[in-house]
């Protein structure tokens, strides 16, 4: 068959999130089968680089500028909702929705993921010592930093399970 021709969907086969733009185009995307497991550690490893992008960015910030353990908490946090946010947005937009649209498809389960990782990597980062480093080149720094990415990604690992589970989080990346 021709690439043009439409197939039915299968019944495994999950609609992907693509907004508007999947609805408008006369091509219907669609993912193929993939285990729970798979698409739970691919949400989970995106989610991951956003938050570890944006984290990075607040603690550098916070630490370099000399700020309170807090308000660099807060820094790292606030930049690790902007990143993980645009880095969930930047498919669906480049696919054609529109920044609205996409964040209506995003927001619910970003926001309850992200939260959990932010959370995670924080209180590993408190705990570790690393918002207590006196620079950005001190082995403290690294050390929490280095231990809050695994605690980020476990501790979201199971609430981007349960997200795709109830269709909270769509598969969109």
């Amino acid at each position: 068959m021709s690439a043009s021709t439409s197939h039915p969907e299968p019944a495994a086969t999950k609609s992907c999130c693509h907004g508007d733009a999947a609805a408008s185009s006369a091509k219907v995307h669609v993912h193929p089968p993939v285990s729970r497991f798979r698409l739970t550690t691919a949400a989970t490893l995106h989610c991951l680089t956003g938050c570890a992008l944006g984290e990075f960015i607040g603690l550098a910030i916070g630490v370099a500028l000399g700020l309170d353990q807090w308000t660099t908490m807060a820094l790292a946090t606030a930049t690790g909702f902007a990143s993980g946010y645009t880095l969930g947005l930047l498919p669906l937009v480049r696919r054609g929705s529109t920044w609205a649209a996409a964040l209506r498809t995003l927001w619910l389960g970003e926001t309850i993921s992200i939260a959990a990782m932010e959370l995670a990597m924080n209180v590993t980062d408190y705990h570790v010592g690393g918002l207590r480093a006196p620079s950005l080149v001190s082995p403290m720094f690294w050390a929490g930093y280095a231990a809050a990415l695994p605690a980020g990604f476990l501790m979201a690992w199971p609430v981007n399970y349960w997200l795709l589970k109830s269709s909270i989080k769509q598969p969109c990346h």
